[in-house]
C-alpha cells in the first residue's frame, strides 16, 4: 500500500512539473508584423532603413507594454518577422508566401520596389492578409481591378500625387521667376522637357504631369520626351535630344543612382544649363554626396529631407526619430524608413481599433483610421486612408538646392509651398531659359 501511495505521488508531482513546464514554454499571445523589406539585392540600401525603421517603432511600442486588444484584455507585444524580397519580384513572391503561410503573421508592413509589390499582390489578395505599403510609387497598388486590393492600404505619394506637385510648383512659381528675370511676356508658357524611366515608375509620373496640365488648364508646353531602362548609367544621347529642344526646366523621373548621372553628364558634358527636378526618393545623404557641384541650384521634392526640417507640429517628432534611429543604429534612416516606422504604428493602432487580431476587423479597422500625423506632415495633420482607393495624402515640399562651400556639397531650403518656406526660389547666373 506505501508503495502504491508512493508510486501515485511521484505520478502526481511528475505531472505538476510538466504542466508547469508546458505552462512556461507556451508561446505568448502576440502581434505578428511581416516587414517586407529588400535586405539582399540591388535595393538593399533602402531594405535595411526599412527593417531597422521597423524594428525602431516596434522596441518603443513594447517597451510601452505593446498593443492592447480588447478581446484578449490585455497588452500583447509586437514580433516582427523579415520577409527580404532580394529586390526582384520572384523574391517578392517567395517572401510574402511564406510570411503568410508559415509565419501566419497577422499584417504586413513595407514593400519598395512597385514591380516588387505588384508581383505578389496576388498573393496576399487570396489570403486577405491586411498589407500597409509603405512604398511602391505607382498608383496601380489599390487601384488595381485584376486583383482584389481591398485589404492593402498605401502610406506612400503616389506617382499622380507627386507628379501634380512638382507641376503646379513649376507653372506657380519657376515660370513667372523666368518669365520676370528675361523680360518674357507674362502668358509665356513654361518649356517643360521629361526625361523618364522607362518602368511604372517613370511613366507613372508621365501621365501625372500631362494630366495634371490639362485639369487645371496650365501654362506649360512639353517640348521633349526621353526615356531610359532603368539602371542605365549613360544619359548623354537622351540628354543631347533634350537640349535640342530647348526647355526652361527638365522634369527627371529617376531613382538615386540615375539622378546622379543625369544632372552630372547634363551640365558637365552637354552644356544643358537648366532647372533639374528630382522626385521625392532622392532626397537622401548620397544625392548630395554624388551629385556635388552639379546639383547647385536643382530642385528636389520632399517628404522626409536630411538637412531641413519644416516646422511646424511634425519638427520635435522628427527630430526625434532621426536622434533615436541614429543612436540605434548609426545613419540617417531615409524616407523609405519613416514611412515604414509610421506603418508600423498605424498597424498597431489599426489592431487597437479592431480589438481583435481577426484580419478583417483589423482591414476594416484600417479603412476608417484617423490618427494624428506623425514625422511627416500630412494633409489635415491626419493619417487616414482615402475611401476610395485606400491612400494616405502627404504634403509635399520642393527644395532647392544650394552650395554649401563649407561641407563641400549641396545643402536644401524649402521654396514651396509658401506656408512652409524658408526661402525664395532664384535662377543661377548661368541658366539659360529656351528660346523656342
Amino acid at each position: 500500500m506505501k508503495r502504491t501511495l508512493g508510486f501515485i505521488f511521484i505520478v502526481f508531482i511528475s505531472l505538476v512539473l510538466i504542466a508547469g513546464c508546458t505552462n512556461e514554454q507556451a508561446p505568448e499571445e502576440e502581434l505578428k508584423i511581416g516587414v517586407v523589406a529588400s535586405m539582399t539585392g540591388s535595393a538593399s540600401t533602402t531594405g535595411k532603413d526599412i527593417w531597422q525603421s521597423a524594428e525602431l517603432a516596434a522596441d518603443e511600442i513594447n517597451a510601452n507594454g505593446g498593443v492592447y486588444v480588447a478581446e484578449l484584455n490585455r497588452k500583447i507585444p509586437i514580433r516582427l518577422i523579415q520577409g527580404d524580397d532580394e529586390s526582384t519580384r520572384e523574391g517578392g513572391q517567395k517572401a510574402v508566401n511564406r510570411l503568410i503561410t508559415q509565419d501566419n503573421v497577422d499584417l504586413l508592413v513595407g514593400g519598395f520596389s512597385s514591380a516588387v509589390v505588384t508581383a505578389h499582390q496576388q498573393i496576399v489578395a487570396e489570403h486577405k492578409v491586411p498589407y500597409i505599403i509603405t512604398g511602391a510609387s505607382t498608383p496601380v497598388v489599390t487601384r488595381r481591378t485584376d486583383v482584389d486590393t481591398t485589404y492593402m492600404f498605401h502610406h506612400a505619394p503616389t506617382c499622380d500625387d507627386s507628379g501634380s506637385q512638382i507641376t503646379l510648383f513649376l507653372n506657380d512659381t519657376v515660370r513667372p521667376a523666368i518669365n520676370a528675370k528675361f523680360n518674357f511676356s507674362e502668358n509665356r508658357p513654361l518649356r517643360l522637357a521629361i526625361l523618364y524611366q522607362d518602368s511604372a515608375y517613370g511613366k507613372g509620373h508621365q501621365s501625372a504631369i500631362k494630366n495634371t496640365i490639362a485639369q487645371n488648364n496650365l501654362n506649360i508646353e512639353i517640348v521633349a520626351e526621353e526615356s531610359f531602362k532603368m539602371g542605365e548609367s549613360d544619359y548623354r544621347t537622351a540628354l543631347t535630344s533634350i537640349k535640342n529642344a530647348d526647355p526652361d526646366v527638365v522634369y527627371v523621373t529617376a531613382f538615386l543612382n540615375e539622378q546622379i548621372p543625369v544632372e552630372t553628364q547634363a551640365l558637365r558634358d552637354v552644356g544643358l544649363n537648366k532647372i533639374f527636378t528630382a522626385v521625392e526618393p532622392n532626397d537622401d545623404p548620397d544625392f548630395y554626396k554624388g551629385v556635388g557641384t552639379y546639383g547647385d541650384y536643382s530642385i528636389v521634392q520632399s517628404r522626409f529631407s536630411p538637412y531641413t526640417v519644416p516646422k511646424g507640429p511634425t519638427e520635435a517628432a522628427y527630430n526625434k526619430f532621426v536622434t533615436d534611429f541614429d543612436n540605434k543604429y548609426g545613419g540617417f534612416p531615409g524616407m523609405m524608413g519613416v514611412a515604414t516606422y509610421e506603418g508600423v504604428y498605424i498597424a498597431a493602432k489599426a489592431v487597437e481599433d479592431a480589438g481583435t487580431l481577426n484580419k478583417t476587423t483589423i482591414k476594416d479597422a484600417l479603412a476608417e483610421i484617423e490618427m494624428p500625423q506623425m514625422v511627416e506632415n500630412m494633409q489635415n495633420q491626419t493619417i487616414s486612408f482615402s475611401p476610395d482607393y485606400r491612400e494616405s495624402k502627404f504634403e509635399l515640399t520642393m527644395e532647392q538646392l544650394y552650395w554649401d562651400e563649407s561641407v563641400k556639397e549641396t545643402r536644401p531650403k524649402i521654396v514651396w509651398p509658401a506656408n512652409l518656406k524658408e526661402t525664395s526660389f532664384v535662377l543661377p547666373d548661368w541658366y539659360e531659359p529656351g528660346q523656342g
